[in-house]
């Protein structure tokens, strides 16, 4: 995921199958399981987890749950009027008007605090919702900005966006639904309490059913929490891979694949809709269960209740109050029933958004660590250094060099030699397993990762322009600076005249990655910002690996003005941008097998004199039996 990042994958990272064999010919997406990456679903802490977002909002949630009850007391009480209308008002001596009208009258009174209660409730929920979100996005994207690049690495974009996205709403459902759970559960219990109140025998009958209706839950739970969870995961894979074609597709039309990956995307959409249908109906199921419970409670209350009306047992009023009970005793029930399956989806949405924020963040600040001051010598001291992105599969191994103040060096080596990796850890993008970074004569890890980013710009291989104006991107890693500064930094690179020439200047508006310029545009771009962050320390991380030799050759001209009074990093394969560096070191497998500048190591008729005498312009293109070939000839020599 990370892209174009000093942490960039090369052949170093080692991607291949668990058992050594290659990955499969054909793929789209991560076939990963995601608990790999997060742990195992459904963790009971998870209301813990959600309640520290609300807890801010517990005002609103008190209010709510105030209004939610009152709403519940009105729905209580509105068949207990209708019992003493019918048994107060309706005598066999006659119609009691008196009674009638304070009936109508509570009745009106109950309905208006209903219609109160109700609205109070629905609008503070909303609002208190909408902020839970807001406050759960902005801190899933602080933390996801400061999670370390090995975690990115491994974790697909389309992944965390599902979570941003999909997982985040679903925590909206959840936390109405929850306030409302309340409410049913208080009407639930308060409607059986007052059918026992009222008559204890009759409140019995519908105690059969209740039981009926415990063990069907008890057979359904674990089984739609399942359904749930398998729905979640599927929708991941299928983001992922929907994120993957559409930030390849210029590769995928180039490689002709459309077709292919088409019917791989398709298994992963049908796969899918496989868990979202069996989903659905484990969602769906109880409600035609509750609705046949609440028809044979009913006809169980009518049957009973009518007879002990007969017999004088009860009165009508009171078996019409029941019938109204019965009526909305199951409603609850139904409801609760649809909310389950809204809370469980949101559980298993808060177990995905909590292992997100709970992503350990490796590279972290100790808490003595000082600022690495501006007034530092900008020089750079490997100290036999290991590091891999796998531990257990170096990508350095015991490197140790020293690079001046002001000083040039070219790091070279065949693709997967750790040029990239020694650079990001420079940047402290990663920590080393053993050995250390110094920075200024700072160990990296003893200084801020704030100041340390001051003093260290970074020009990538494929570089990232971000939507805006061309201006907001050259001046992104420093704000505050003018535009003089920034026109001073583009003419300094050779961009100013081709910026000129955009509809609108330095106010173009760029697409999503800078697409409406050319890689070289872009490249250029990228080099004005690292001139104007006016960092001690340069590290050009393949720069002119993508661009044409016009666009090179200016570059070479603005590098001689990016690099005055800068310590400067150059990782290039294309060996004639090195000749001009102070120094060269030459990495293969993760070792410094050759120091000095272009003529002492040409002088040594070593592995760089080796390959260069071989007339190819990179490492690159250099195969690999020639490399060996050359190492060996050089020990010879």
């Amino acid at each position: 995921m990370a892209q174009g990042n000093a942490g960039e994958p090369e052949s170093e990272r080692n991607d291949v199958c668990d058992d050594g064999r290659p990955p499969p010919r054909a793929v789209v997406g991560s076939h990963r399981i995601e608990e790999e990456l997060f742990g195992r679903a459904f963790d009971k802490n998870i209301i813990r987890r959600i309640w520290a977002f609300v807890h801010p909002y517990r005002a609103e949630v008190v209010i709510s749950v105030a209004a939610l009850l009152i709403y519940t007391a009105t729905q209580l009480l509105i068949p207990l009027i209708i019992r003493y209308a019918i048994d107060q008002g309706v005598t066999p001596g006659g119609i009691d008007r008196t009674a009638l009208l304070a009936a109508a009258g509570a009745f009106l009174l109950a309905i208006l605090t209903n219609f109160a209660a109700g609205y109070t409730q629905e609008t503070v929920v909303g609002k208190m919702a909408e902020n839970v979100l807001f406050d759960i996005r902005r801190a899933m994207f602080c933390h996801l900005q400061k999670v370390s690049l090995s975690f990115m690495d491994k974790t697909e974009v389309g992944r965390l966006i599902s979570r941003l996205q999909g997982d985040v709403n679903s925590m909206h459902e959840f936390l109405e639904s929850s306030l409302y759970s309340v409410g049913d559960t208080a009407l639930l219990f308060g409607i059986f309490f007052v059918m026992l109140w009222l008559d204890f025998g009759l409140g019995l009958v519908t105690l059969p059913v209740l039981a009926i209706l415990f063990v069907v839950r008890i057979v359904w739970l674990p089984r739609a929490r399942d359904a749930f969870m398998a729905a979640q995961e599927t929708n991941s894979i299928a983001n992922g891979a929907l994120a993957e074609a559409i930030h390849g597709v210029r590769a995928i039309q180039s490689m002709d694949r459309q077709q292919v990956n088409f019917t791989l995307y398709d298994d992963k959409a049908h796969a899918n809709l496989r868990t979202h249908l069996i989903a659905a109906k484990y969602a769906q199921v109880m409600v035609p269960i509750v609705d046949g419970l609440t028809g044979l409670a009913m006809a169980s209350i009518v049957v009973v209740g009518g007879s002990m009306v007969m017999n004088d047992r009860i009165d009508v009023g009171t078996l019409v109050a029941y019938v109204f009970y019965i009526q909305r005793f199951f409603d609850p029930i139904r409801s609760l029933t649809l909310q389950y399956s809204i809370m469980q989806r949101a559980m298993v949405s808060g177990k995905r958004l909590t292992d997100v924020l709970d992503v350990k963040i490796d590279v972290q600040d100790k808490p003595d660590a000082r600022v690495l001051s501006a007034e530092m010598d900008g020089s750079v001291a490997f100290r036999n250094v290991t590091f891999g992105y796998n531990p257990n599969h170096p990508v350095l191994k015991d490197v140790s060099f020293r690079i001046d103040p002001g000083e040039t060096v070219a790091l070279v080596g065949p693709t997967g030699s750790g040029k990239s990796s020694a650079m990001a850890l420079v940047h402290r993008f990663y920590d080393v397993q053993h050995g250390q970074v110094l920075v200024g004569g700072h160990d990296v890890r003893d200084v801020t990762q704030e100041s340390l980013g001051r003093q260290v710009a970074m020009v990538l291989q494929e570089p990232f322009l971000f939507t805006g104006t061309v201006f907001e991107n050259i001046r992104y890693n420093k704000t505050e600076a003018t535009r003089d500064k920034v026109i001073e930094a583009a003419k300094a690179v050779g961009a100013h005249d081709f910026i000129m020439s955009l509809a609108d200047g330095y106010e173009t508006q760029l697409g999503e990655r800078g697409g409406n310029l050319s890689l070289g545009q872009r490249q250029l771009i990228s080099f004005a910002r690292a001139l104007v962050a006016d960092a001690k320390i340069l590290v050009l991380d393949e720069a002119t690996a993508n661009i044409d030799s016009y666009t090179e050759m200016l570059i070479q001209k603005a590098l001689i003005k990016l690099l005055e009074g800068r310590t400067g990093l150059v990782i290039a394969h294309r060996l004639a941008t090195i000749r001009g560096a102070d120094r060269i070191i030459v990495l293969q497998n993760g070792q410094v097998i050759e120091t000095g500048n272009h003529n002492q190591l040409m002088a040594t008729s070593g592995l760089y004199s080796k390959l260069y005498n071989l007339n190819y312009a990179s490492f690159d293109h250099t195969p690999e039996e020639e490399i060996d070939a050359s190492s060996q000839a050089g020990s010879r020599t």
